[in-house]
């Protein structure tokens, strides 16, 4: 006989969300395991001189407990809170993380877990690297982007003979000084990536299927309250920036639900999608060549690299040689890759264009498997896709999964 199941939260994923979500859970007085390497997506797949696109203000992991914000992290090492106009750098980020996660959720355990499966009753087993099972009401899902790193179709074919890569696959890009670096995307990743590469030696070309590239405005004040009081009534801040919309994206959460699939998936890759951080126009404009309107049709090895053909704005064809091509095409949520949820389970959940549907409570159609972080974009809305949304998932999925595990 099966024994009777946790009554515990069971959390995969201890980056932001994951963490943020046992902080709340905690604050509920409800008991739960966590487990993963802290900050592990951070540290191993981001490059270690980039930049959060988020401000210091819209940067802070949501906890119940006063005293876990960037600016206290901040204030602890000494340093004063920074401004709008200073990007935080990924390795404080990362150093912040560390912080709350040993601050506030000391308990997570150093173990992945290899394997989901559903019971007949109901409940879920977990299979963890160390061997151990274990069984629970509810799990949560903060299992971050990196599983759904997105490679075009026509790019796919090379990743196995390493000639075509992911962003989120380098963390370092001195090996590739010296060589002729293909990348393709408009987006902050793509454009930074670019500046990365070129300032680390490589030659890089950036494509990009826009007519332009688009970058963001620098603040107009280094903190929001310094701005005049009719250009804050016009366009007011949020934690996604200024302008009314990203006021709603970030008010608005809870509402964003109920639009229809098709205005979802288009405020979605719209409202703040590809386009790069003021701070990185400077860094790309004049250095290195990059072609707009243009379309990657087909990528064949080469001779050791990579030989492209495109379609240029005016239909016309050409071919771009490249020693390697990474691609900043951005991350789509498809639960079909998550494997560590067994294949039975992954058929249960009920998704659209490949993400889970989601209740209020950030569960999914299997009763006690919630989902948070940018696997729950697609129904929650921009914010999900940003640290600055941890407050508002941690809320609500920490209180759902209270209710499940506790009655």
């Amino acid at each position: 006989m099966n024994e009777p199941p946790e009554q515990r939260v069971m959390i995969v994923g201890s980056g932001p969300y994951g963490l943020a979500t046992a902080a709340h859970l905690k604050g509920w007085g409800v008991p739960f395991r966590i487990f993963g390497e802290p900050m592990d997506g951070w540290r191993s797949h981001m490059p270690s001189r980039m930049y959060l696109k988020s401000s210091p203000f819209s940067s802070s992991i949501s906890s119940p407990a006063p005293g876990r914000r960037l600016q206290d992290f901040r204030a602890e090492e000494g340093r004063a809170p920074g401004g709008e106009r200073e990007p935080v750098p990924v390795s404080e980020f990362i150093r912040y993380g560390l912080w709350f996660q040993e601050r506030t959720v000391p308990e997570l355990e150093r173990v992945a877990v290899r394997r989901i499966d559903r019971e007949p009753g109901g409940a879920f087993r977990l299979l963890l690297d160390s061997g151990e099972e274990c069984t629970a009401r509810a799990v949560v899902l903060a299992v971050g982007i990196l599983r759904f790193a997105h490679v075009p179709p026509e790019l796919a074919p090379l990743v196995a003979d390493g000639l075509v890569s992911h962003t989120a696959d380098h963390v370092d890009f001195t090996p590739f000084a010296g060589q002729r670096v293909v990348v393709v995307g408009a987006g902050q990743s793509a454009l930074e990536s670019a500046a990365l590469l070129y300032e680390a030696g490589a030659r890089p070309t950036l494509l990009a299927r826009g007519a332009c590239l688009v970058f963001g405005s620098p603040p107009q004040a280094d903190r929001p309250a310094e701005r005049p009081l009719r250009e804050r009534a016009l366009s007011p801040h949020s934690l996604l920036g200024d302008g009314w919309q990203l006021v709603a994206c970030t008010k608005g959460p809870a509402v964003y639900r109920y639009l229809p699939d098709r205005v979802r998936g288009r405020l979605l890759h719209t409202v703040l999608g590809p386009y790069g951080a003021w701070w990185l126009r400077d860094r790309i404009d004049g250095h290195f060549p990059v072609r707009c309107g243009v379309r990657v049709r087909e990528a064949a090895p080469d001779g050791g690299g990579v030989r492209l053909r495109l379609t240029e704005p005016d239909g016309s064809t050409r071919e771009l040689e490249a020693d390697h091509v990474i691609a900043g095409t951005g991350y789509q949520v498809d639960i079909g890759r998550l494997e560590l949820l067994s294949p039975e389970l992954r058929r249960e959940v009920v998704s659209a264009d490949g993400a889970p549907r989601l209740s209020a409570g950030f569960e999914s159609s299997v009763p006690g498997l919630y989902f948070t972080g940018l696997a729950a974009a697609p129904t929650f809305g921009p914010l999900l896709r940003f640290v600055s949304g941890t407050g508002f998932a941690a809320r609500r999925v920490s209180a759902a999964a209270a209710r499940r595990v506790q009655p």
